[in-house]
């Protein structure tokens, strides 16, 4: 198997082992800076059993130099994902959103939406605008998925085939509507959406995996899954790796960068150590996320 890079430094000879173009990342942050500021400012505050802080922000660099890191680790695609908390600001984060990702070499263009009245009408403004993936994030929205408002949203995506990046497991904070039945009543509702769980699902994985499992258009997402941080938290279980390899085309490799408790590399590290395969993580890193995402090496063909 290929070496697991030990720092960022070796994020390039991980990806060029692999005989890949580079790293395709389905799950980053960009915000606007005050919204970035204040959701950092809540990571701070949550501290250990010793007041230490017990999730410290890795990559605190203004935007502009966190986007070069991102080049110089060969990341070549990477969404700035938004996520709304409250009525009114979809739309605002979505215009925000259109001009960053046009600014910004390697963006995928993103949108997001919240249940509001006038949430269909702005999400197909989104999508004419070229937005490529969505994030819906329902710990910190609050929001039931199954909303009614949202029924249109949800078949208008589903026939775009345009990914929504769901954070709807309960981990590693639980809200009133994130687990696996809610989202899976939306996919009931709307069995072509394009989907990808966040967080390999924390905490429900095994309930998640099943879901995906089940839909031929559901994938998952690795970040934070794997890592250090989360197994001492939410370990992964290790009866489901066996189905993990059997289904490489359903899992996209993302970091949550740059909110993260850990280097980088740490994450593709994580990756290598469940010790799945080269071909494995060559679809992981790669495939999927640029097949999804309609970047350019991107391989229809891969097994699912």
């Amino acid at each position: 198997m290929v070496a697991a890079p030990a720092d960022d430094s070796q994020v390039p000879a991980f990806w060029r082992a692999l005989g890949l173009p580079g790293l395709v990342d389905a799950h980053v942050h960009f915000l606007p800076e005050s919204m970035e500021r204040k959701v950092w400012a809540w990571f701070d505050a949550i501290v250990d059993d010793r007041g230490a802080p017990a999730w410290p922000i890795r990559y605190r660099e203004a935007a502009g130099a966190r986007v070069d890191l991102l080049h110089s680790l060969g990341v070549v695609a990477f969404p700035g994902l938004v996520y709304p908390h409250k009525p009114g600001m979809a739309e605002w984060l979505n215009g925000w959103a259109r001009d960053f990702a046009a600014a910004t070499p390697g963006c995928i263009p993103s949108a997001t939406f919240y249940p509001e009245p006038d949430a269909d009408r702005y999400v197909a403004e989104a999508l004419e605008a070229g937005a490529r993936i969505f994030k819906v994030h329902l710990e910190v929205g609050g929001y039931d998925p199954r909303d009614r408002t949202l029924a249109p949203v949800w078949r208008r995506l589903a026939a775009a085939a345009v990914p929504v990046v769901a954070h709807c497991g309960s981990g590693p904070f639980p809200g009133p509507y994130t687990g696996p039945a809610t989202f899976g009543d939306v996919l009931a509702a709307h069995p072509d959406l394009v989907a990808v769980i966040a967080h390999m699902g924390t905490t429900e994985y095994a309930e998640f995996l099943a879901l995906a499992l089940r839909h031929p258009n559901v994938h998952l997402d690795t970040t934070m899954a794997f890592t250090d941080f989360m197994e001492a938290r939410a370990p992964y279980p290790p009866d489901l790796l066996p189905v993990l390899a059997d289904h490489p085309g359903r899992v996209l490799f993302g970091s949550d960068f740059p909110t993260i408790p850990h280097p980088y590399a740490h994450q593709l590290a994580a990756l290598v150590g469940l010790g799945l395969g080269d071909d494995w993580l060559r679809a992981v890193c790669w495939h999927n996320g640029a097949r999804l995402l309609g970047v350019p090496g991107g391989d229809s063909d891969r097994p699912t």
